[in-house]
């Protein structure tokens, strides 16, 4: 087959590169530049060079075209303005969900598609598995308990499966590595890449403040109403959040924020259990393969390897989430996921 490999310069696209090429694909790598240093150069280096310069010595070594393309302007109109909105409404967006199912499984097919040569596949380092039951294609959850990216991936629909690969799904990290120092790779003791995908090494907070400044306002504890001290903005803070607070004798927990008045309420470690939430709803579901067919599943609520059982009603475009124990990070505007075994089924937004 000819295969498109999204490569990003860290070291899990590119073993997923050399194994393709030892299955005996043709492939040709793409780097996806989603970066915005033109708009945020003021905050220090541009943090794609370093992963551009890894993809290329990739590239090289494999004997493999690389194609640089550039989706900044597509980037910033499909996720982040978005994700900003969200942020200045005190919600706390998923920016990695949607440039997946918008820009890196989106745009780029399009932009694919105008090229005169086709290709058969689109393949990404992520940790997932994908199969069909001969009627549709299922996502699956990658080995890798810790390393699945499933909940990235949950907005992909028919189209978008259909075309793609994940070369990784069925490794772990170690074997990852493993496989890495065995092709030499010149990114084979790299340090993954942590958070949002298009920030690199520039922290999340300058990225926010960036967009919408600062606005200082007052912590308080919910229970008493006292004040414990002062906030940037609230849109730096998230429901469950505990570092960052700058606040002593804690733990501090974030329980809820109120944007109009411009305060954070927190709760102390103690009393946290008193705030968490076993009853939530999630609105623009989207079903990966069809609605569930039971009522019984378990619901990612972040990207962690942690899953909690629930119990979810649909009404009408909507779903009631019940959940078997209460959690302290339910925050509006994140992303829930939701799984029957190993197979996620979609997700949709928590209100």
């Amino acid at each position: 087959m000819r295969i498109a490999m999204l490569l990003s310069g860290g070291v899990d696209s590119s073993v997923a590169l050399r194994l393709l090429q030892e299955e005996g694909h043709d492939v040709v790598a793409f780097y996806l530049k989603i970066w915005l240093e033109d708009e945020l150069q003021h905050l220090g280096e541009c943090p794609w060079e370093e992963d551009l310069g890894y993809a290329r010595a990739v590239c090289r070594d494999a004997g493999v075209v690389l194609t640089v393309l550039s989706l900044q302007r597509e980037y910033h109109e499909r996720v982040v303005a978005e994700a900003v909105a969200e942020l200045a409404a005190g919600k706390t967006p998923s920016p990695d969900v949607l440039c997946n199912r918008r820009v890196k499984f989106g745009v780029f097919f399009d932009q694919l598609d105008a090229l005169p040569s086709r290709f058969d596949k689109v393949a990404s380092g992520h940790y997932a598995r994908i199969g069909h039951d001969g009627r549709l294609y299922r996502l699956y959850r990658g080995v890798d308990p810790v390393k699945d990216q499933t909940y990235f991936l949950c907005r992909l629909d028919q189209r978008q499966l259909a075309r793609s690969l994940f070369p990784l799904g069925s490794y772990r990290k170690s074997d990852v590595r493993r496989l890495a120092r065995g092709f030499s790779l010149p990114n084979r003791d790299r340090r993954d890449s942590q958070g949002i995908c298009f920030l690199g090494k520039l922290p999340y907070d300058a990225f926010v403040e960036s967009y919408l400044g600062r606005r200082p306002g007052e912590i308080r504890e919910v229970e008493s109403g006292r004040v414990l001290g002062e906030h940037r903005g609230v849109w730096f803070h998230t429901i469950g959040q505990r570092r960052g607070l700058g606040l002593g004798g804690g733990p501090w927990y974030v329980v809820a924020k109120d944007v109009e008045r411009n305060v954070v309420f927190v709760t102390h470690g103690e009393r946290a259990p008193d705030h968490h939430r076993d009853r939530f709803r999630v609105a623009h579901l989207h079903w990966i393969a069809g609605e569930p067919a039971k009522d019984r599943l378990t619901v990612r609520l972040r990207h962690s390897p942690t899953l909690a059982e629930c119990r979810i009603r649909l009404e009408g475009g909507q779903a009631g989430i019940e959940l078997a124990e209460g959690e302290a990070g339910v925050a509006p505007g994140q992303t829930a996921v939701f799984y029957d075994g190993d197979e996620c089924l979609g997700g949709g937004t928590i209100l």
